[in-house]
C-alpha cells in the first residue's frame, strides 16, 4: 500500500516544482537588466555637452578666440564640447541662432536678437572712436573749406566714413548725432569693409571717420595712423552726451577711452577721451539647458586665465550683468553660476533618484507578489504532502506488513526531500517547514510502533534504524 498513489502524484508534481524553479533566474535577469538600464541613463546623462557656437568672419579675433577655446575644452576633458561654425559675421551668426542651426552665437549687444536671447559671457566692451583730418583751406575763403571738425555739432552737413559693413554701427551713429543735437539726415553716411579702410582714408569727400572695436583694435589704430600719414594729425572727437545715450539706450554704455590708446609717440589721444560703449558677447536662447549653459560659463572662466596665455584677447572675458531688468539679460544658468546659485549633482537628480528608489520599491514588491503567484503549485504541493502524511499515519497504525511500512517510509521520504527543495527555492516559509516537519515526526512514531508491534507478533525485533525527523 503506498499513498502517493492518487490522481496527483508525487512524481507529476516533483516534475512541476523543477519547472517552477527556474522563476528566479528570471527575476534575476529582469531585474539586472532594468539596473543596467538606470545606470545607462545617469552616464548618458553626465556625458559632456558639445554646443554649437557660430562667430565669424574668417580670420577675425572672435573667431580665433573661439577656435582656441574649443581646443582647450577638448584637451581639459571639460563638461561641454565647442562645435565652431565660421559665418560670415556677427549678423550671420545671429540668424544661425534664430534658424537652430547653432546653440551659441558671438555678436554685439545692439544686434538685432531673437526672441528669448540672453547673454552667457562678454568677451570684450567695444567703443566707439570718431577723429576728423585737419582741414585744409581751399585759398577762396570757403568758410566750409577751413571749418575744422572740433566736435560731433562740426559734423552737421558733413560726410563721415564707417569701418564695417553692419547696419549696427550706421544705427549707433545716427543715435549719437541725434542726442548731440545734430540732424541724422544732414550728415552723409559711407560705409566701408575692413579691407577699404586706405581707400576710405585717401577719400577727400569724408570728413570723419568712425571704428567700433576694442580700445586696443589693431584696426583702429592702424586707420588713426594712416590719416596722420596721409592727411595730418587727426581730432578724436569725444561723446559728451555718452551719459544720457547710457541713460535713454540701455544696451549702450558710458566710457573712456584712455590717453595714448592708439599710440604712445605722438600720445593718440594726448588726453582720455568719453565715449559710447557696447558689449560684444556670446549669447545663447534661454531654451538651452540651464545645466548646459552653466557648466558651459564655469569651464570658459576656468579656462580663461591659460586661455589668456595664447590668445591675450581672452583676458578680457567678462561676466555679464545678472540683473533681472538688465538690457540683455544673462541666461539663467550663466546667473546660477556667477550668483552662486547653481544646482548641485543632487538638485538636479534627486527627483530622478528618488524616483527610481520608488520605483525600485514598487518593482520589489511585485516581484514579490509575482514570485509568491508563481510559487503557488510549490505551497499547494507542500500542503497536500502534509495532508498524505496525515492520512499515512492512520495507515501506518493499521499495516499488516513490514512491506507496506517499507512502501509508506519510501514515499514520506520523497515527500520531505520535495518539501525542503521548496523550502530552499523560497516557495514555503520557515514556519511551514516546521510544521510539515512536526507531522512528518508523528508518521515516523507511528511507523515506528507498528513496527514493533508486528515484529512482536512475528517474534521479531523491531528496526531500530527507522528515520525520525526532529
Amino acid at each position: 500500500m503506498s499513498f502517493s498513489d492518487s490522481p496527483t502524484g508525487a512524481g507529476e508534481l516533483a516534475l512541476r516544482s523543477r519547472k517552477i524553479k527556474r522563476s528566479p533566474f528570471l527575476v534575476l535577469a529582469a531585474g539586472l537588466l532594468l539596473f543596467a538600464a538606470i545606470i545607462g541613463g545617469f552616464l548618458l546623462a553626465l556625458r559632456p555637452a558639445t554646443l554649437r557656437i557660430a562667430v565669424g568672419p574668417q580670420g577675425s579675433n572672435d573667431l580665433i578666440l573661439i577656435q582656441a577655446l574649443a581646443d582647450k575644452f577638448a584637451r581639459d576633458n571639460a563638461s561641454v564640447r565647442l562645435t565652431v561654425i565660421p559665418t560670415a559675421g556677427p549678423v550671420d551668426s545671429i540668424a544661425a541662432l534664430r534658424g537652430h542651426k547653432a546653440d551659441l552665437a558671438v555678436a554685439r549687444d545692439d544686434e538685432e536678437m531673437p526672441d528669448g536671447a540672453s547673454s552667457v559671457a562678454i568677451l570684450r566692451k567695444n567703443v566707439v572712436v570718431l577723429w576728423a583730418p585737419p582741414r585744409k583751406g581751399s585759398g577762396k575763403g570757403s568758410k566750409k573749406d577751413k571749418a575744422q571738425i572740433k566736435g560731433i555739432d562740426g559734423l552737421d552737413g558733413r560726410r563721415v566714413g564707417v569701418v564695417g559693413r553692419t547696419e549696427i554701427n550706421v544705427k549707433l551713429l545716427r543715435v549719437i548725432l541725434k542726442e548731440s543735437g545734430v540732424d541724422p539726415d544732414k550728415v552723409a553716411v559711407t560705409q566701408f569693409s575692413i579691407d577699404q579702410t586706405t581707400e576710405m582714408l585717401r577719400d577727400p569727400a569724408i570728413d570723419a571717420f568712425m571704428t567700433v572695436g576694442p580700445v586696443d583694435s589693431k584696426i583702429t589704430a592702424d586707420a588713426i595712423a594712416a590719416t596722420a600719414r596721409l592727411r595730418g594729425e587727426p581730432v578724436f572727437l569725444p561723446i559728451d552726451v555718452s551719459e544720457a545715450i547710457a541713460a535713454r539706450h540701455p544696451l549702450y554704455e558710458s566710457e573712456e577711452i584712455p590717453g595714448s590708446s592708439f599710440s604712445s609717440s605722438p600720445a593718440r589721444p594726448d588726453d582720455k577721451i568719453e565715449t559710447v560703449g557696447v558689449n560684444h558677447l556670446i549669447v545663447a536662447p534661454k531654451t538651452l539647458s540651464e545645466t548646459t549653459v552653466a557648466n558651459f560659463t564655469r569651464a570658459l572662466f576656468a579656462a580663461r586665465p591659460s586661455l589668456a596665455r595664447d590668445v591675450p584677447s581672452a583676458a578680457r572675458i567678462t561676466k555679464p550683468d545678472t540683473d533681472k531688468d538688465a538690457a540683455l539679460p544673462a541666461h539663467p544658468g550663466a546667473a546660477a553660476y556667477i550668483d552662486g546659485t547653481e544646482r548641485t549633482f543632487m538638485d538636479n537628480y534627486s527627483d530622478y533618484l528618488w524616483g527610481a528608489v520608488l520605483l525600485f520599491s514598487v518593482l520589489g514588491s511585485g516581484v514579490a507578489g509575482m514570485r509568491h503567484y508563481v510559487k503557488r503549485d510549490e505551497r499547494r504541493l507542500n500542503i497536500l504532502h502534509r495532508e498524505k502524511l496525515l492520512a499515512a499515519i492512520s495507515l501506518a497504525r493499521q499495516s499488516n506488513s513490514i512491506e507496506e511500512l517499507d512502501a509508506l517510509q519510501c514515499d514520506a521520504d520523497d515527500f520531505l526531500r520535495e518539501a525542503l527543495e521548496c523550502y530552499d527555492d523560497g516557495a514555503i516559509e520557515p514556519d511551514d517547514l516546521a510544521a510539515y516537519g512536526l507531522v512528518l515526526n508523528q508518521f515516523h512514531s507511528a511507523v515506528v510502533d507498528r513496527r514493533a508491534m508486528l515484529g512482536a507478533a512475528t517474534g521479531n525485533l523491531p528496526l531500530s534504524g527507522t528515520r525520525r525527523v526532529g
